[in-house]
């Protein structure tokens, strides 16, 4: 057997009632919930029982998807399943630092509520939005989002699929732009142009804060976003940077299949990397797991 990927999942993926099935029947997976109650009371209950609508808001999105996706992964290792490597889908990485070892869960969850917040009122300062483009490749993506002043690439997911972000009334001409090339895109329902130059105000408030604590090297390699390479002594700055840079995934996972990778399990709620490493690679066996059915359905041997 080859060697074993945990991937976080990052915003976007959030559903009602996620988490609860693995709060009720794992220990280590309620005592990630526990924990994080005692710093943000509500938090159980907007993962269990908030509206879609409650879910989507940055500030509620992150830490509750940053407390599903280390629950699952705690459930994993309950089970007696060990990483060899880590990646975490934006947010998704500061659950993965946290998985690590590189900080404490309470540390952890106190950065994610943070990052949330200050990414949040990033977003509230422009009209800004996100959209999907497919069916082109990453250069043609990039050469499109020059011919617009703010537009920019942010996600390069897998081939034939870029994330972008813009000002809004940037976006609908660039989509009929990706129209024209021979491809399509999609606008998504975020609440902000994240990891463009829109977010470098919170990228540089998180700064500061990451200044204050203390984190130690990842007991488990863990793979940037930025540089889509494993953490070296650099955390610090890869952290902030992440905030308003490119998402750089799919080279990430072709890294870590070169590097022995090729079990690839995404924990946290939904199937988006899973689905995103299936398309980068035929050569893996990939997993989810967000619920007790999907628990029981990850046999590795």
């Amino acid at each position: 057997m080859g060697k074993i990927v945990l991937m976080f999942s990052g915003q976007g993926a959030q559903y009602p009632g996620m988490g609860q099935e693995l709060y009720e029947s794992s220990p280590a997976a309620r005592q990630v919930f526990d924990e994080a109650e005692k710093i943000r009371p509500g938090t159980i209950q907007q993962c269990f029982s908030g509206s879609a609508e409650e879910l989507s808001i940055t500030e509620n999105t992150q830490p509750c998807v940053y407390c599903v996706d280390l629950a699952a992964a705690a459930a994993i290792r309950e089970k007696g399943i060990a990483a060899d490597m880590l990646a975490g889908f934006s947010l998704g990485e500061v659950a993965a630092l946290t998985f690590s070892g590189a900080v404490s869960y309470e540390t952890g969850f106190k950065l994610v509520c943070i990052r949330a917040k200050l990414m949040q009122q990033a977003s509230e300062t422009v009209t800004a939005g996100m959209a999907a483009v497919l069916k082109l490749s990453d250069e043609k993506v990039t050469e499109l989002c020059n011919e617009f002043e703010n537009v920019y690439p942010v996600n390069f997911n897998c081939d034939g699929q870029v994330v972008v972000a813009g000002l809004k009334t940037e976006l609908e001409p660039f989509i009929q732009s990706v129209k024209e090339a021979g491809g399509r895109a999609m606008p998504l329902k975020v609440g902000g142009a994240f990891h463009s130059p829109f977010m470098a105000g919170a990228s540089a408030s998180f700064v500061d804060v990451l200044d204050a604590i203390e984190i130690k090297n990842p007991q488990i390699p863990l793979y940037s976003n930025v540089t889509a390479k494993p953490y070296e002594s650099d955390i610090k700055q890869l952290l902030s940077k992440q905030i308003c840079n490119p998402v750089m995934w799919r080279i990430a996972v072709e890294n870590m299949i070169e590097a022995g990778a090729d079990i690839f399990i995404e924990v946290g709620p939904g199937k988006t990397l899973a689905g995103l490493v299936s398309r980068i690679s035929d050569k893996v066996r990939v997993f989810n797991v967000e619920d007790n059915a999907s628990l029981e359905k990850l046999a590795i041997s």
